[in-house]
């Protein structure tokens, strides 16, 4: 380099964007010695970057220099802290601190009824879920497990022999439901190896489903007639009488099977599962119908009459849902 660029080149640089203060060097130092290595990053990348009021002879006003090469080069050099995930158990899928393996039946319950439950996908993300607590305690096979909205018999010609089938049961309350307990006592069931479609999702979720696929249209549909309080109470029912997937599954292999151990062996995780969030800090969830009666919903009422009327039904209204 000739004079004339060098003396060009000492008066181009700013002392200031290429030196760190005397404060700076003593961070420095400090990080050097195990000190906070982020806030000396940021401290040299501030002064690196620091803005010139009229802009270089470029014009730009953030001019780079190698101090913030180094800078980032530095950052990348950090070390990246990794979460480690809690160990999960093979069998339930939860943490091995809440497993609930203990609460599981020993080996899957004998049963001739084919569970089919028709999943909404939103499902698939809750973590407290329990339509997998309820395929675990059934034989291979036996809870079949169908993700999805629409239905087509193109794409699910499964589900629709199914649902043809003279022998196959959809769960699902309304005017036109027979109940169930009614019809194990009218018909000979003990030879009939029937099939049972669950839907499972929000009680919205479920009734959309329902109404917008079809082939749901052809099984008998039947509802649950027994008196039982959820116990699923970690999450929000409608009602105090509507039940979750798992819930309403046990109800109805204990009447189809007529055996009301299946019934008490399939809630046994369940109430495990909510014990165990209980402890950990969950609170209980009262259903809507409670909170209303007693005066303890606190959301805005909803001013729409459609909405007012599905609130007044839901007071009025002693079908067990499923959810």
């Amino acid at each position: 380099m000739d004079a004339a660029n060098e003396d060009f080149s000492r008066q181009d640089v700013d002392p200031e964007m290429t030196m760190l203060t005397a404060e700076e060097e003593e961070v420095t130092e400090q990080s050097a010695d195990g000190g906070d290595e982020v806030e000396n990053l940021r401290r040299r990348f501030s002064s690196t970057v620091a803005p010139v009021e009229n802009g270089d002879e470029n014009g730009d006003k953030y001019p780079a220099g190698d101090g913030l090469v180094d800078a980032f080069g530095d950052l990348a050099a950090l070390p990246v802290e990794v979460e480690e995930r809690r160990p999960t158990c093979l069998r339930c899928r939860r943490p091995q601190k809440v497993c609930l393996c203990p609460f599981l039946p020993s080996r899957p319950l004998e049963v001739s009824t084919c569970l089919y439950v028709v999943q909404h996908p939103a499902e698939e993300s809750r973590v407290l879920r329990t339509v997998p607590l309820l395929a675990t305690c059934l034989p291979q096979g036996k809870c079949n497990i169908i993700v999805g909205r629409r239905f087509s018999e193109e794409k699910h010609p499964e589900l629709a022999a199914v649902c043809q089938d003279s022998r196959t049961l959809i769960l699902y309350p309304g005017p036109k439901s027979q109940n169930l307990e009614e019809l194990v006592r009218c018909q000979d069931v003990g030879s009939i190896n029937h099939n049972v479609i669950i839907i499972d999702g929000t009680w919205s979720q479920a009734k959309n489903m329902f109404l917008k696929n079809s082939m749901f249209h052809l099984p008998k549909q039947v509802q649950l007639n027994r008196t039982l309080s959820s116990q699923y109470v970690i999450r929000t029912q409608p009602s105090n009488i509507c039940l979750s997937t798992l819930e309403c599954a046990a109800v109805a292999l204990s009447v189809l099977e007529r055996n009301d151990e299946i019934q008490e062996v399939l809630l046994r995780p369940l109430k495990a599962l909510c014990s165990f969030q209980l402890q950990h800090g969950a609170q209980i969830h009262h259903s809507k119908e409670h909170l209303l009666k007693t005066g303890m919903y606190d959301k805005p009422m909803p001013k729409n009459k459609r909405k007012i009327k599905r609130m007044e039904k839901l007071l009025a209204d002693h079908s067990i849902c499923p959810r």
